[in-house]
């Protein structure tokens, strides 16, 4: 399998592609202004505490206050708030000898241990403490955070204040597990937690120590920050999009990253260079005047990540549609037909709509609850395929996914990890009009509805002039002459002068009554009335 990484940077956007056999697995689209926030880590304050909901609001300076759950909080809490105490020299973490490997996400260590509710106790309304960014803000709703703290290296996880050692469950040779076992024994420091990284494997003890020294003089620069700042502040800043991808993705098995930038060709040169000399030369300026994207076609696949409608090899298709609970994604047979009986018929769309399905969401990086509607299949070992072709399928997938077997109804349901947000949302604003429903109320309803107002107005209000804000296309509709316009015709009707004031502002549907002083008679506009 050939695997590259292709960056395009603009000034206002840099846009990284991960291909495998030159079909597009990963995109990532980062701005200047709109920074991943993954990985900070802040000294935020306790705002509330809600017991109701298991969960405390952490004031970090953000717009909305930042959710942790008491699960996130986990049994280092203690020893973090030692922190900020002159005695920190006796914090400690729990003491526990046995060593256990760790499930991941991401790479990154979430602990769930039974006492972690008795952690939650001890928290108090105004205390200050240590979190750090786990998801990204979603509409309205603020960022998620963890008090359990994590610095992520090139080879290493560190996890102040914590006695575990983790092993990548990605590496699945025995010998290899255990020699970097032993070498993390060696080298791990007291109070603090590891994990060895899947990029750890073949490693030299050197290296690894290297980049667990690096991990903690950040961390000590981090405590001395919470010392001495004031809540709410950012006491540190993970890695940009592009440095992350590079750290966290870099391989044997990447052949080559191409660069349109050459600024951006020389930080990752010089970080590759530093951590891993053996993959710099795998670096290369694109000095085509061809766009990147185009030369390497990602530009005609990055188009179908924004459409509805995904075409299958066989000539059936997905439809996938974004709710505010979840996403639904109906499978289509098409125009498939083949000389085969129903079932394998079905089968076969069926298995190259759970590949798809899974490369899809790792694409598009769609997150929460997904529900998948397959072809009927009659045959329960052909509804096993469907469950182990997603198995198979999405252990390529970085994030948490879970998969339930499909129902008698061919449904599956799948669970996957939201982190930030997805490829539209990052790319793609809510239409001002449609306010995301995709349609918009018919000229004659609009009409109706303003009729409803105008006779409102006259009744309770019994003015005889007033001013119509509305949109410049229903002015123009209002102001049509066949023989009379409509205009005219409303104020024979209410006998009252309607001057009509156009804001391009308002959607199609939207318009407001107002009188000489501006005061809003009347509105259609939610949050107005």
């Amino acid at each position: 399998m050939k695997k590259e990484i292709i960056i395009n940077s603009s000034a206002l956007q840099t846009r990284i592609a991960i291909t495998e056999d030159d079909k597009l697995v990963d995109f990532f689209v980062e701005e200047p202004d709109k920074r991943r926030m993954v990985g900070d880590i802040y000294l935020g304050k306790v705002a509330k505490i809600l017991p109701g909901i298991k969960a405390a609001f952490i004031d970090i300076g953000q717009k909305h206050d930042a959710f942790l759950h008491f699960s996130d909080i986990g049994y280092r809490l203690e020893a973090l708030q030692s922190i900020f105490e002159d005695n920190d020299d006796d914090a400690s973490g729990r003491e526990d000898d046995d060593d256990e490997d760790v499930d991941f996400d991401n790479e990154e260590l979430k602990f769930k241990r039974q006492n972690e509710y008795d952690a939650a106790k001890k928290l108090k309304k105004g205390k200050e403490i240590l979190v750090q960014i786990a998801k990204e803000p979603v509409g309205e709703k603020g960022v998620r955070v963890t008090a359990s703290i994590v610095l992520p290296g090139r080879f290493c996880v560190l996890l102040p204040y914590d006695n575990k050692i983790g092993i990548s469950k990605k590496i699945t040779d025995i010998k290899e597990r255990k020699r970097l076992r032993t070498i993390a024994k060696s080298i791990i420091p007291k109070k603090c937690g590891l994990i060895i990284r899947t990029a750890a494997k073949d490693q030299d003890e050197e290296i690894l120590r290297e980049d667990l020294n690096n991990l903690l003089k950040t961390w000590k620069v981090i405590e001395k920050a919470a010392r001495n700042e004031e809540p709410p502040a950012l006491l540190y800043q993970d890695l940009n999009t592009t440095s992350s991808v590079i750290r966290d993705l870099m391989s044997e098995e990447v052949s080559k990253i191409w660069v349109d930038s050459r600024k951006l060709y020389r930080q990752i040169k010089n970080y590759l260079e530093f951590v891993q000399p053996e993959f710099a030369d795998r670096v290369e300026f694109y000095k085509e005047k061809t766009p990147i994207f185009e030369k390497f076609k990602i530009e005609e696949q990055i188009k179908l990540i924004f459409s509805r409608k995904v075409p299958l090899p066989s000539g059936g298709y997905l439809v996938i549609e974004h709710t505010e609970a979840m996403t639904v994604i109906d499978v289509n047979s098409g125009k498939y037909i083949a000389k085969k009986e129903q079932e394998q018929n079905s089968l076969k769309t069926d298995l190259e709509a759970a590949r798809e399905i899974a490369r899809q969401l790792r694409l598009r990086d769609i997150g929460g609850l997904i529900v998948c509607d397959f072809i009927d299949l009659e045959d329960e070992k052909n509804k096993k395929k469907i469950y182990d072709e997603f198995k198979k399928e999405f252990k390529k997938d970085r994030a948490k996914v879970v998969i339930l077997p499909m129902t008698e109804f061919g449904l599956v349901q799948i669970t996957r990890q939201r982190v930030r947000h997805n490829i539209i949302q990052s790319t793609y604003e809510t239409c001002p009009y449609c306010l995301g429903s995709g349609i918009l109320a018919k000229e004659s309803s609009v009409i109706h509805n303003l009729e409803d107002a105008l006779k409102k107005v006259k009744s309770e209000f019994g003015k005889r002039s007033i001013s119509l804000e509305t949109n410049p296309s229903l002015a123009k509709k209002l102001k049509e002459k066949k023989f009379v316009s409509l205009l005219t015709k409303l104020q024979f009707k209410y006998l009252m002068k309607i001057k009509i004031v156009e804001n391009i502002k308002l959607n199609t549907s939207q318009f407001r009554i107002l009188e000489k002083n501006k005061q809003i008679l009347e509105t259609n506009i939610k949050g107005e009335q």
